[in-house]
């Protein structure tokens, strides 16, 4: 013999649904007699959608007075006032955008430095100093293991500062040197390691 329903459980499980063919948590009561016997099913869903929508309200009134409250905040501080007398001491942080120029120096710095004449020899030729006040004569490796010498920033008559090259190479080692002239880019390629004897013989003549 069984008694009447006096037992309530609630109970979760999951409904496809057919509009966009996702599963869906729904909710249902379900009451039980002593023998253990289902005595009906009442379905809850649309008590549980009520329930999530009140609770989605509930926060989003809850967020609302937060999120226009910034706005009526009057702050502490000042506001920003603009000051050209104490640049100077932002300016000296800034790191300089170009190479400074060096002091003047009557002859060879400690370093090895030469500096540059100061008026430019009268040659048909010019080699500018490069932007860190050095003579731009460099050493080159090519196809490996051929051993190269250039000069760059030519101006004026390339093949007269050519001429002058071969010559002074050939009093110096004897033989005469194969270059190769570039006039697209400036530049004069020596066959051989002489930036240092370049350097030296362009510096004495005051570039």
């Amino acid at each position: 013999m069984t008694s009447s329903c006096d037992a309530v459980r609630p109970c979760w499980y999951s409904k496809k649904c057919a509009e966009d063919d996702a599963w869906r948590p729904c909710f249902y009561t379900q009451r039980k007699t002593e023998a253990g016997g289902e005595c009906g099913v009442k379905m809850a869903a649309p008590m549980l959608r009520r329930t999530a929508l009140g609770a989605l309200n509930a926060v989003i009134k809850l967020q609302r007075p937060c999120s226009g409250s910034a706005a009526n905040v009057t702050s502490q501080y000042p506001g920003l006032i603009e000051s050209h007398e104490e640049f100077h001491y932002v300016e000296r942080l800034i790191p300089p955008t170009q190479v400074p120029k060096p002091p003047k120096h009557t002859g060879v710095t400690p370093s090895g430095w030469i500096p540059p004449k100061d008026t430019p020899p009268d040659l048909p030729y010019v080699v500018r100093r490069s932007r860190m006040h050095n003579i731009p004569v460099y050493t080159d490796i090519t196809h490996g293991n051929r051993h190269m010498t250039l000069i760059r920033k030519i101006e004026g008559d390339i093949w007269a500062l050519e001429a002058e090259v071969r010559e002074f190479l050939t009093n110096l080692t004897g033989k005469t040197p194969a270059t190769q002239v570039n006039e697209i880019n400036n530049s004069i390629r020596i066959k051989g390691y002489y930036d240092k004897e370049l350097q030296t013989w362009l510096a004495e003549k005051g570039f």
